[in-house]
């Protein structure tokens, strides 16, 4: 195994490594997870008890986190082998990497960003055995294995962002559940919306029977909430139109989901449109859905701004309908969420927070050391979150807009 960056020193002596930026605010125990996995937390955990991890000069315990540019002082010994071995990297044909290469259209040394082909899945599943996850062994250099940290449906094309180290993976996992990552899709559509440029609010969830491979609207209390924003660019009569969409939420299928419930099903959507999701003629049966364009925060510090360019069925599509890209080159105002949206989410991010550490505590008092009286049953500890539903819930909207139409309000 490569040692991290920074590291000074062999195993058989005291060893001092340098915090790099990707591990900020990354607890002691998950950096050596990260990078010397070998060491398993029992050991890392005595090592801290005794005063043989320093951070700084100073004790450290496994739940503290680190900062960039700390020294981290690490005793001699415990590099045995991890039981089963490292994970042995997928021999790649030479058809494999030729692929894996062509997809590339940004790479620095927190991220890798393609643009995935319509037709290769994210992931592997039953049944499919040439996915991107199955191609990553071709971007390792000397480093980890480079991590996926978002998906695309298998026939939805581009962007797709792919991290390039354990920290960036954290970092960019944060960016994309937090929702500050802006994703913006290019999709051709059957039919002229009535609203030109509005927002879709309609629940989601698993449709019955379909072993969760399909969705559906669900305005019970089963659903869960789903929001689009979408704006028409151009039209081709009354027959179909270009539009723009921005995922405000992350919901499988989401956007095939809730065109199709507002009559407007994406070209080449057969699963959730049916028959009427093709346009006759020479249009391409494949599916038009395209994401276009990815803004997000980047560690290094500039916000990494990446466009995919549109696959050559969907090009060939948007020239015979007379569509012209650079319609879509302006990059909409970005939309505000509800403040009690907000309120919502950072009382998820802190309960997710409280629950990690608390499972600190837990291992902690299984490595023997000093725990906290036992508190009695029906009781929580004074600060932490109350059980149950998270503060700031919000309850089902009556009076709503019924399935199939949008809400008719003017995007934010």
């Amino acid at each position: 195994m490569k040692p991290p960056a920074g590291a000074h020193g062999r195993d058989d002596q005291v060893r001092q490594f340098t915090v790099q930026a990707d591990d900020e605010g990354v607890r002691l125990d998950r950096w050596f997870k990260r990078h010397l996995p070998q060491i398993g937390f029992a050991t890392v955990s005595r090592w801290a008890r005794t005063g043989q991890i320093r951070v700084d000069g100073k004790r450290a315990d496994p739940a503290d986190r680190l900062s960039a540019g700390q020294v981290l002082r690490v005793p001699p010994g415990g590099n045995e082998p991890a039981k089963g071995g490292p994970r042995p990297r997928r021999e790649l044909t030479e058809a494999q990497i030729a692929l894996a290469d062509s997809m590339v259209i940004h790479r620095d040394r927190s991220a890798i960003v393609l643009n995935k082909p319509p037709g290769l899945a994210t992931q592997g599943g039953s049944g499919t055995f040439e996915h991107v996850d199955g191609l990553l062994d071709a971007y390792v250099q000397d480093g980890p294995r480079p991590r996926l940290v978002h998906r695309l449906d298998k026939d939805t094309s581009g962007v797709l962002l792919i991290a390039a180290t354990p920290g960036s993976a954290a970092y960019f996992s944060r960016r994309f559940s937090g929702r500050s990552a802006r994703k913006i899709y290019w999709a051709l559509v059957i039919g002229i919306p009535d609203i030109s440029d509005g927002l879709i609010e309609l629940p989601l969830a698993k449709q019955p029977g379909t072993g969760g491979e399909k969705m559906m609207v669900d305005e019970s209390e089963h659903g869960q909430p789903a929001r689009t924003r979408y704006r028409v660019l151009d039209r081709a009569g009354n027959r179909a139109c270009w539009v723009e969409l921005q995922p405000l939420t992350g919901r499988t299928h989401q956007l095939r989901v809730h065109m199709a419930a507002i009559g407007h099903p994406i070209v080449g959507d057969g699963k959730y449109g049916g028959p009427e999701a093709f346009l006759s003629g020479s249009i391409s049966r494949k599916m038009h859905l395209h994401a276009r364009r990815l803004l997000i925060d980047h560690p290094d510090g500039a916000p990494l701004d990446v466009t995919a360019e549109l696959p050559e069925h969907f090009a060939a599509s948007m020239a015979q309908l007379g569509f012209d890209e650079a319609l879509g080159a302006d990059l909409p105002e970005a939309p505000r969420a509800p403040e009690k949206e907000l309120r919502k989410a950072a009382a998820k991010a802190h309960a997710k927070q409280y629950r990690k550490e608390r499972r600190g505590e837990r291992r902690k008092r299984a490595d023997g050391e000093g725990a906290p009286a036992r508190k009695p049953s029906g009781q929580r500890a004074r600060g932490g979150p109350a059980t149950g539903k998270a503060a700031g819930k919000t309850g089902g909207k009556t009076g709503g807009p019924p399935a199939g139409k949008p809400t008719g309000r003017a995007a934010p």
